[in-house]
């Protein structure tokens, strides 16, 4: 796939799969290797009715997506990944009524494992509401078959 494809697919893999698209989340743009995605204050999806901040289920899943999408403009195209490590730190309560931005960078790739640095904020990323470090698996069968990794059986009598 190439650039031109994948930027044509980014909205789509923002918000088709049925959670996302539950949540709410959109495609906020992308600046080179950086991603952003936004959720928009939803009362449905407020944790603390007294409060009305956004639930922390929600900073964790958006960074989560965030950082899954990085990867792909990392890798330029689309494949399955999956979340294999995701650390996410709390640092200040989001505001009442606020919707939140993520923005995510994939700075490290191998042929098997992208690890990304997200962050949730409301309208700076210097005021964070959350950080996240996540590690990605990657496809890395190169093209070949479900259990190409396996020995072949021996013969019986062999």
């Amino acid at each position: 796939m190439t650039a031109p494809d994948l930027a044509a697919i980014l909205p789509q893999l923002a918000s088709a799969s049925a959670h996302t698209h539950a949540l709410g989340f959109a495609i906020d743009g992308v600046a080179g290797d950086r991603v952003r995605l936004k959720v928009p204050w939803r009362e449905d999806l407020v944790g603390d009715p007294e409060t009305d901040v956004l639930a922390g289920g929600l900073v964790t899943a958006l960074l989560d997506h965030a950082g899954g999408m990085a990867v792909w403009i990392a890798l330029d195209r689309f494949e399955p990944i999956a979340t294999l490590d995701l650390r996410v730190d709390y640092m200040r309560a989001a505001r009442a009524r606020s919707g939140l931005i993520a923005e995510a960078r994939c700075y490290r790739l191998t042929r098997s494992i992208a690890f990304v640095r997200a962050w949730a904020f409301e309208d700076d990323i210097e005021d964070p509401v959350a950080a996240a470090q996540a590690a990605y698996i990657l496809n890395s069968n190169d093209g070949r078959g479900a259990g190409a990794n396996l020995k072949p059986r021996r013969e019986a009598g062999a």
